[in-house]
């Protein structure tokens, strides 16, 4: 994978960075050197548009040319695609008892003028016309079963009535032939209209309508309104419950006094672009994170291309847009009648690259030390993903029977890039985020430290200045002082003692001079 430079201002807004150089009248540069950014821009590699069959790559590169955006963009929405395609109605058999629905949760984040919108469009037409052509397929059939279950209501009601009226002799017959009509009445149920998507709606609605639709239901917008409604922006509180179950696949039932609904392998796919801000917004919803919402996400966090852009570029050409269209489709419904979902295998190849793979995530998953320690929430559910994403590219590949083929080896190491792919952008989204708290409680120091312009401090100052819901305890700050000094931001130094009597002075801290530099702001 070609390593993009991680350039986009808006992304890294607002950390604490030294903006401006040190003077050498603050200090000589024997004594203090130039300190080591907190965190470097961290290297997010190019969506690998490669490891999808031709006629998806094409087309994916395609887009990215006429739309001039970055191939991140239709790369990630084109797996979330997928996902509509095939989520619900096929599952991977990783091994032993593992299974793996087939749905994601994907999102893109991408400064506004990137023309997102776009770029969904041009992905997600052909799911909106299997769906047309489903509505219209099911039609005949809703019409008949309305009219069968009209009827028979009909019927049942008629025979209730004459048996209230009946003489005594003949009641008890009627009554009972009234309950059979009743009970068949009863058991006559009319299809929903084929829905395969849905814009940002309540979790009530996505509950509801996967309920009507077998388990199944993609969410995909170019917008961000998704996060807000499931923070509680109509209910007041956050409701992440079919969301949560929705992605795991976890039986799903709702007994309330206005309805109940019951979801046995519920299925639902998320395809998002969103401006980074929301990125920032969400990783401080109380919740998200502890429920584990936001580890159940494959983040893409490309580089804008805004100010680079060609004014004039190649369309897409028509037969690459006719063969996703006529491709995306056939998937769709040829998967769209299986009640049991299709069970993709994996070859022995397939497993031995995968169980390769899991090996070498799990040691990084260490709280300490480990790469992805402060990201264990989501890092854990990477292997499950990657498996997903296997299964995903083989249907790409074989279409509606690819049940009856296993997953090969090279279709896997081809998941597990895009695996690696997800692991470099979601480690810089979750430093956006402020994940890893030792890293955020740093910067925020480092904050303090500029606004009260200090050059000599104790850590008792410097704690009586932070948040108690960020620093609870000293204990807590000397880590990020730790981090700080190894950066050279800080210096430790013992002051002498000024009596012979009496405990030594504490350790105090001398700050960096370009700290100071335009003084107590």
């Amino acid at each position: 994978m070609t390593p993009q430079p991680v350039d986009s201002p808006d992304l890294w807004a607002g950390l604490p960075t030294l903006e401006d150089p040190p003077r050498e009248d603050d200090a000589a540069p024997d004594v203090w050197e130039d300190p080591i950014p907190l965190t470097g821009r961290r290297e997010r590699p190019r969506f690998p548009a490669h490891v999808f069959p031709a006629w998806l790559g094409e087309f994916v590169a395609a887009v990215a040319e006429e739309t001039q955006t970055p191939v991140d963009l239709a790369g990630s929405v084109a797996l979330a695609v997928l996902a509509t395609a095939a989520g619900g109605r096929s599952v991977v058999h990783v091994r032993g008892n593992w299974r793996e629905p087939t749905n994601l949760f994907t999102v893109v984040a991408l400064p506004p003028a990137n023309r997102k919108s776009a770029v969904f469009a041009l992905l997600t037409n052909p799911l909106y016309e299997a769906e047309k052509q489903l509505k219209t397929a099911m039609q005949p059939v809703i019409v008949e079963a309305e009219l069968t279950a009209r009827l028979a209501k009909e019927a049942a009601d008629k025979a209730a009535t004459k048996a209230a009226s009946a003489d005594a002799e003949k009641r008890q017959e009627m009554v009972a032939t009234a309950v059979g009509l009743a009970q068949t009445a009863d058991t006559l149920t009319v299809p929903a209209e084929p829905v395969l998507l849905a814009d940002d709606s309540t979790p009530e609605t996505v509950t509801s309508l996967m309920a009507e639709q077998g388990g199944r239901l993609s969410v995909m917008s170019a917008e961000g309104g998704i996060f807000d409604i499931i923070a509680g922006r109509y209910s007041g509180a956050p409701n992440m419950e079919v969301f949560l179950k929705g992605h795991a696949g976890d039986r799903l039932r709702v007994n309330r006094q206005t309805r109940r609904e019951y979801i046995d392998a519920p299925a639902l796919t998320i395809g998002l672009a969103v401006q980074p801000d929301v990125l920032r917004d969400i990783g401080k919803v109380k919740g998200f994170e502890g429920r584990g919402l936001l580890a159940r996400f494959l983040y893409s966090l490309p580089v804008s291309t805004v100010g680079d852009r060609e004014i004039i570029t190649d369309p897409v050409p028509e037969q690459a847009a006719a063969t996703y269209t006529a491709k995306v489709i056939d998937l769709t419904l040829s998967l769209a009648e299986w009640t049991d979902p299709a069970v993709i295998q994996l070859t022995p190849e397939a497993d031995a690259a995968l169980i390769a793979y899991q090996k070498r995530i799990e040691p990084q998953l260490k709280a300490r030390g480990g790469k992805l320690g402060h990201i264990s929430n989501w890092a854990g559910k990477l292997a499950g993903a990657t498996a997903r994403m296997a299964a995903l590219l083989h249907l790409a590949e074989h279409g509606g029977n690819g049940y009856a083929h296993p997953v090969t080896a090279a279709t896997m190491d081809a998941a597990i890039e895009l695996g690696e792919y997800y692991t470099a952008h979601a480690l810089a989204v979750f430093d956006v985020m402020g994940a890893d708290p030792v890293l955020s409680r740093a910067r925020s120091v480092l904050e303090a430290l500029r606004d009260n312009g200090w050059e000599d401090v104790s850590r008792r100052d410097v704690f009586t200045v932070l948040s108690r819901s960020e620093v609870p305890t000293v204990a807590d700050l000397e880590p990020a002082l730790a981090l700080l000094e190894d950066h050279g931001y800080l210096r430790s130094y013992q002051p002498e003692r000024t009596g012979k009597r009496g405990r030594p002075p504490a350790p105090r801290l001398l700050a960096h001079p370009a700290l100071r530099q335009g003084g107590g702001r």
